[in-house]
């Protein structure tokens, strides 16, 4: 597996070895002891999430103020383009961004440790994307950021209709009034 750190030290950007020929590919998505040599990261897994979305759908920014989840995330039909959002006040890139095309095509994944801001917009005409949870879903402490909040100025890329989003979506605060625990 290669990993490619991002702007944002702490997400990573993971590449499996893909092994291929005439009849098909074959790659482990997942296995514990590479991940963890290759990554340092030592959270336990424990929830599995899938969801299908069409083309121009945008799920996020969420995030956890309790119970804040890590999420290797991955796409296995279509193509998204995926966001993981700086929030813990702490650190030396808060408020920052970092965002990258992830596909059934190019089979990379990308690890967003606990503590940032996630989401996804999807540039295919469907997607699947998968996602394993370092923590359990606790919709009592979930948040939602705006996906077009003017501080954070994520360059999503450009579709051929408004981006769709859930109610939840649209009511997301802006970054400078979230509650991050700033």
């Amino acid at each position: 597996m290669q990993v490619t750190k991002t702007a944002i030290a702490d997400v990573l950007l993971l590449e499996p070895k893909v092994f291929g020929d005439e009849r098909g590919f074959f790659f482990e998505s997942f296995n514990e002891r590479v991940f963890r040599e290759a990554t340092g990261v030592t959270l336990p897994f424990v929830q599995d999430n899938h969801s299908k979305s069409g083309y121009g759908v945008l799920r996020g920014l969420h995030y956890q103020l309790k119970q804040a989840q890590g999420k290797l995330v991955r796409v296995v039909q279509g193509a998204v383009f995926d966001v993981a959002v700086d929030i813990r006040p702490e650190s030396p890139t808060y408020g920052k961004w970092v965002g990258e095309v992830l596909s059934a095509d190019n089979k990379r994944q990308l690890w967003v440790p606990p503590g940032l801001a996630h989401g996804f917009l999807v540039i295919s005409e469907t997607a699947e994307f998968l996602y394993k949870t370092t923590d359990y879903y606790a919709p009592e402490h979930e948040r939602c950021i705006a996906w077009n909040d003017p501080t954070l100025a994520i360059e999503w890329p450009e579709l051929t209709i408004a981006p769709k989003l859930s109610a939840k979506d649209m009511a997301g605060s802006r970054f400078a009034d979230a509650q991050t625990g700033r």
